[in-house]
């Protein structure tokens, strides 16, 4: 779908572009799923970013959901089909990587306008984000560990930089979701909005950017992502490859199990 000055994004299903000016934004748009991520917009992900850079169009990029979620994560029904075919997997760690060194290698700054609950992935994609504004109402968290998953896709090196690892190892070993007040607070996103004025904050934000000295605005991005995609190089590979295995596991198959016929999982820690 495109929309506005959005040209050269019509081959996504699952990705809606909306541009403003010289602002992009792209909207995951699956809002009858609460925008969770399935096979197609994985695949999606791993490539908005790279055409998103080199979009002539724009100098400022947004990231949301549509409707009332931001992004819930991995879809159930996807993580079924893994388990049917494991080969799934191995095309998903593939993009998973491109999914987080695309956007850490995106130059133009990436604000996150999280609209409403953002979880596992769709916590991981906010949080790599450069600047994250989270309406009042919205609730934060890497539950992987609750499907039975290692938070492998980026939230075991992202949560310790943003709020040490004291509070990142609490939240990703238990899954819990903090509150915006509480994640705003821990330091895990920059702003709490009022759902009402979020959009306005944003944009107000965004247009603060692309109304400054462009090549300064993204080379000062660069400069201090150099740590983060070195880090990121460094864990990536590795905690894609536990979160594989963990995939593998009973404890997650009988997670989704218990997902999909609306009971509590109950783990054996095999």
């Amino acid at each position: 779908v495109q929309m506005g000055g959005a040209k050269g994004f019509s081959r996504y299903e699952h990705l809606m572009f909306r541009g403003r000016g010289r602002v992009l934004e792209i909207v995951i748009n699956r809002p009858d799923k609460r925008n969770a991520v399935d096979m197609t917009l994985h695949a999606e992900l791993a490539r908005v970013f790279i055409d998103a850079a080199n979009d002539p169009e724009s100098d400022i990029l947004v990231l949301t959901g549509a409707g009332r979620a931001f992004c819930a994560g991995g879809d159930i029904a996807w993580m079924q089909e893994g388990l049917e075919d494991p080969a799934n997997f191995r095309k998903t760690a593939v993009e998973a990587k491109q999914i987080i060194f695309a956007l850490l290698d995106c130059e133009k700054p990436v604000i996150a306008k999280v609209n409403g609950h953002a979880t596992g992935l769709g916590a991981t994609l906010a949080l790599f984000c450069d600047v994250v504004f989270i309406a009042e109402s919205a609730k934060i968290g890497d539950p992987h560990v609750s499907v039975g998953l290692v938070a492998g896709d980026g939230g075991a090196i992202i949560w310790p930089q943003l709020v040490g690892y004291a509070r990142a190892k609490e939240l990703l070993l238990s899954g819990d979701l903090v509150t915006a007040a509480e994640a705003e607070r821990i330091g895990l996103v920059n702003h709490v909005v009022a759902d009402d004025q979020l959009a306005a904050r944003v944009d107000a934000y965004a247009d603060r950017l692309a109304a400054g000295a462009t090549q300064a605005i993204r080379w000062t991005k660069v400069s201090i992502n150099i740590g983060l995609k070195q880090l990121a190089h460094a864990v990536m590979d590795s905690s894609i490859a536990y979160e594989s295995l963990s995939a593998r596991s009973d404890d997650h198959r009988e997670a989704v199990a218990a997902f999909l016929e609306k009971r509590a999982p109950s783990f054996t820690g095999r």
